[in-house]
């Protein structure tokens, strides 16, 4: 069986290998912030964030293998829906949240436009319109943008310091994934469809 397995991966595309490197990362990560006791992943919700991640890490995975074996694996969709967690993480791993003023902000921009990209990528595999594409983007990125904003407040904000600010960060942090998914959205729409496999 052993055999089977490693003569199984030689032959798996680059695609495998960076989702695996990208998940396997991300649960390092969590787990050292989780765990290190160090000033930068105090007051962030570290072992909610253990807890949550390495589910939406593998979400795909799971609902490819129930639903979905006879097709193609949707290596992009796994990997941009894994990013964001990861790029959350390795920002507080390297404290860029508590010394970069900007980083929040750009987080908010880029990593919606990624997560929300992961629904466009499989908006590809499908025979959907690209007004649809567009209104299923938007819409999970919109959603669950609000959803993140309300799981941080529950989880640390109405605790910290921060919650004299929190309302006008909140508006921006919304607006900000908002625009991201409406990027991601566009760039699924426009681009050019594969065949469902």
């Amino acid at each position: 069986m052993g055999l089977r397995l490693v003569s199984g991966l030689q032959g798996q595309p680059a695609a495998f290998w960076l989702n695996l490197a990208v998940k396997a990362l991300l649960i390092f990560l969590l787990a050292f912030g989780a765990f290190s006791g160090l000033q930068q992943f105090e007051g962030k919700a570290f072992a909610w964030r253990l807890a949550t991640y390495p589910i939406a890490a593998f979400v795909v995975p799971v609902i490819w293998a129930v639903r979905a074996r006879d097709t193609a694996y949707p290596f992009v969709a796994d990997i941009l829906l894994t990013l964001p967690f990861l790029i959350d993480t390795i920002g507080n791993a390297v404290d860029f949240y508590d010394t970069i003023w900007w980083w929040d902000d750009v987080n908010h921009l880029v990593n919606w436009a990624l997560l929300s990209g992961a629904v466009g990528a499989l908006a590809w595999r499908n025979t959907i319109r690209p007004w649809q594409t567009v209104a299923y983007v938007v819409g999970f990125g919109a959603v669950t943008a609000i959803l993140w904003e309300i799981a941080e407040y529950f989880s640390f904000i109405r605790f910290s310091e921060e919650l004299a600010t929190a309302y006008v960060d909140t508006l921006g942090d919304m607006s900000l994934g908002l625009v991201g998914s409406v990027v991601a959205g566009l760039i699924a729409a426009l681009t050019p469809r594969r065949q469902p496999t």
